[in-house]
């Protein structure tokens, strides 16, 4: 991907330290430390502009949400996002939100094991050519990282318009070994639920009438134990 950003585009994110965090390496271990609390923390990988993270964070004030994308430009226009969601409440700085400069290849270097809760792929690149399975987002190598840095309640929420991407996906769950819940191969099919934050992918692919493709992927033994009893209710096994 080739951004057009703006001249001076770093000098903008280093001044928005309330914010973004360029060196998400030095919080290894520290997030709770920096948002100030030990909320849940939950963390898009691949955030693109921000509306999705941005809308979260305003949605769910008990959860810390953490963006993160490696393109500098995408940073800044995620931080427009993010202080504009907030700004109808005199908010110029979201308090449980921050946006991190991150090659998605490291990810442990910038969070320890048992850090986050939650992790949304929303609209990854799906990589169609052969070759490139590695770098699918829900690639094995990228499910061992994920693992790691997840904790006890830890779960993968997966969304993507394309169908090869999500029989992969599907497939490398399942050879995982991971417990999937709530698949849908049509998730706006009986229409918007207003509680559902979209992407700006999302909102465009849902207006030209194109189906987007979920799933959870429970990780963590609590995430699966609370899985299990609804189980057990819904199929009496």
């Amino acid at each position: 991907m080739r951004l057009r950003g703006r001249k001076g585009i770093r000098e903008n994110l280093e001044q928005q330290e309330d914010l973004v965090v360029l060196d998400p390496g030095q919080y290894r271990g520290k997030w709770a430390e920096l948002f100030g609390n030990d909320l849940p923390i939950h963390v898009e990988f691949g955030m693109g502009k921000g509306q999705f993270i941005s809308q979260m964070s305003y949605k769910h004030r008990d959860v810390n949400f953490i963006g993160v994308d490696m393109y500098d430009e995408l940073i800044r226009r995620a931080s427009e996002k993010g202080r504009g969601v907030w700004a109808s409440e005199g908010v110029d700085t979201p308090p449980n939100l921050k946006l991190a400069l991150l090659n998605i290849e490291n990810v442990e270097q910038a969070f320890a094991p048992g850090e986050i809760e939650r992790i949304y792929l929303n609209f990854s690149d799906p990589w169609p050519k052969s070759r490139h399975a590695r770098r699918r987002l829900t690639h094995p190598r990228f499910l061992d990282k994920y693992k790691a840095i997840l904790n006890d309640r830890g779960q993968i929420h997966f969304k993507t318009d394309s169908v090869t991407l999500f029989e992969f996906s599907l497939n490398a769950f399942a050879d995982y070994g991971l417990q999937m819940t709530n698949i849908s191969l049509d998730l706006h099919r009986d229409g918007l639920n207003e509680e559902h934050v979209m992407t700006e992918y999302e909102t465009k692919f849902v207006g030209q009438g194109m189906k987007i493709h979920r799933c959870e992927v429970l990780i963590g033994e609590a995430a699966l134990e609370s899985y299990r009893p609804n189980r057990l209710e819904k199929y009496g096994k």
